[in-house]
């Protein structure tokens, strides 16, 4: 069975699909198609710019038509998936777009991920294909990749650079020597055993019970998330879209790659690196910039603005301080939020919203179809306007289901097939205008940097350590990320612990270094509710707050 066919997908009934389209959330025909047809249109408009590397509409079009043609010699048919770990290029943009013109399926890992994440998120999508980046200095992603394809049929692929091991394969030029037109048509064909809900991609949620659940990205569904957040945004043909964080992650491919294009808009893409920002925007001249935690700060810088050309800035991630939005409308530059999730809805502040309802809220849903309800968490009833509930949505590109998980998704959705997000938000009016302010989480997850970090999974990590009984991890206050991770502790008797000695565990077990925790504190005995004898987490947040400007970076 391909996964184009998979019934462990769980996709929209009939009757929802039909009115999603009736109504014009959903437009055939494929995401690969919806970029040809962009591409004609705007053939000499740049699509992607990075560092001196760029290609426009028309060039991105050709090369991954090429690339999927190649890609479909090696004998990798369509319905079968491919995990990605690659760094912010152009091939990487070429490789997305390729993966889908092949109908193939990727699947949204980061460089960062190691053995434990990618082997269940290998056995969960049997991937037929791993892609790495030829190169990277803290990292052999390519021994790597043949390390986890060991006992499997898996086909390596490289990108950026030559291959180091003779058995990989180079995506770079793959196809090259393809016809355009032979290309054109293999793909033309691909695309028309596509429908609406046939499979996209494979996105990573942050998850609460274990390694990132599978999140199936369909085709109309998806392609909506971006156009969406298009129109919200007011983008269009001209406009240059500044991205630094990784561009296949979600946000990466709504708000860099799928949102902009939509529209015939330009994706200028960096890499995560705060100290590179107000360059890139200068000499890009971009119109558009997404900050995330880590280089929030950069809004007060006044060089951002030298270019002239900068009109719109969008926070993400973690509450932005009043002053950086204050810096920004000072310069004639317009500042909002942005709050999005994997697993479908996103809420950005309109462009006309008073500048009080834009720094203090992340505004509303991007799509006219998103149903928002805000429950007294663990019911379904629902709380008045200004009082906190948890976030529950469904929409026309919210999931229906996790992949292949029938029992976690009975409980992730209300009777009416609402997601429960485990976020805490409250709908409010801040100057005159109705919105929606971030509260807090019910789900016990760190936000580092954008990056999600399931607490659940990091205290199973650290009970397996010989000298660890008992494990607790919170979020600790952070202003560059957010939030970091902060480790609580009971040790077995007589022994001894320190964070050099948990990061030597972590390397060995292959854990991502971003869920590695960054403090640990050794206590007697850990602080309980004394009803119910759970740990008392909310003592144990208070004691990390306080420990926060000491925290070891």
């Amino acid at each position: 069975m391909t996964l184009a066919s998979d019934a462990r997908i769980v996709r929209y009934p009939p009757e929802v699909e039909d009115r999603y389209v009736r109504e014009g959330f959903w437009q055939p025909p494929t995401i690969a198609e919806h970029l040809h047809s962009i591409a004609l249109e705007h053939p000499t408009t740049d699509a992607v710019v990075c560092g001196a590397d760029s290609l426009t509409f028309a060039e991105l079009d050709r090369a991954s038509d090429q690339r999927a043609a190649g890609l479909n010699r090696l004998g990798l048919v369509p319905g079968g998936a491919v995990l990605l770990q690659v760094h912010n290029t152009v091939h990487t943009v070429v490789a997305w777009y390729a993966l889908l013109k092949a109908g193939l399926v990727p699947v949204c890992t980061l460089p960062l991920h190691r053995g434990h994440e990618i082997s269940e998120i290998a056995r969960q999508t049997a991937p037929v294909a791993h892609l790495v980046a030829a190169a990277d200095p803290r990292f052999d992603l390519v021994a790597f990749a043949f390390e986890q394809a060991a006992g499997v049929e898996r086909t390596v692929l490289v990108s950026d650079g030559a291959a180091s091991d003779p058995r990989a394969i180079e995506l770079d030029h793959l196809g090259d020597d393809i016809d355009p037109a032979e290309a054109r048509a293999f793909v033309e064909g691909v695309q028309a055993g596509l429908g609406m809900q046939s499979l996209a991609a494979f996105q990573l949620s942050g998850g609460t019970t274990g390694v990132p659940k599978v999140i199936p990205c369909l085709q109309a569904p998806y392609w909506h998330y971006g156009a969406s957040l298009a129109r919200a945004m007011g983008w269009g043909p001209g406009d240059r879209m500044a991205f630094m964080m990784p561009i296949v992650h979600n946000a990466g491919v709504i708000i860099g790659l799928q949102g902009p294009h939509s529209v015939g808009a330009t994706l200028v893409l960096g890499v995560p690196d705060a100290r590179t920002t107000v360059d890139l925007v200068v000499r890009t001249r971009a119109t558009d910039l997404l900050l995330g935690p880590f280089a929030y700060d950069v809004a007060l810088d006044d060089g951002l603005t030298a270019g002239g050309a900068l009109r719109r800035v969008l926070f993400s991630g973690k509450k932005v301080p009043r002053t950086h939005v204050d810096a920004l409308d000072a310069r004639g530059v317009w500042a909002g939020q942005i709050f999005g999730m994997s697993e479908g809805l996103c809420l950005t502040t309109p462009l006309d919203h008073p500048l009080d309802a834009r720094a203090d809220s992340v505004g509303v849903p991007i799509s006219s179809g998103d149903e928002v309800r805000l429950y007294e968490p663990g019911t379904e009833d629902e709380v008045v306007p200004g009082e906190v509930g948890e976030l529950c949505t469904r929409g026309p590109y919210t999931l229906l289901g996790y992949y292949d998980s029938a029992e976690h998704n009975r409980r992730a959705f209300t009777a009416d097939g609402f997601y429960r997000t485990g976020d805490l938000m409250a709908e409010r009016t801040i100057a005159g205008v109705r919105c929606y302010t971030v509260e807090g989480r019910i789900k016990n997850m760190i936000s580092r940097g954008g990056e999600k970090i399931n607490t659940e999974e990091i205290e199973l990590l650290l009970g397996s350590h010989p000298a660890i009984s008992e494990a607790a991890l919170v979020a600790m206050p952070d202003e560059r990320l957010g939030e970091r991770a902060c480790a609580f502790v009971v040790t077995r008797k007589g022994a001894e612990i320190d964070l050099d000695a948990v990061r030597a565990h972590f390397e060995r077990l292959g854990v991502a270094k971003y869920k590695w925790p960054e403090r640990i504190e050794v206590l007697a005995e850990m602080p309980r509710v004394s009803q119910v004898g759970k740990i008392d987490r909310i003592r144990l947040r208070r004691l990390a707050e306080d420990l926060a400007p000491q925290a070891r970076t």
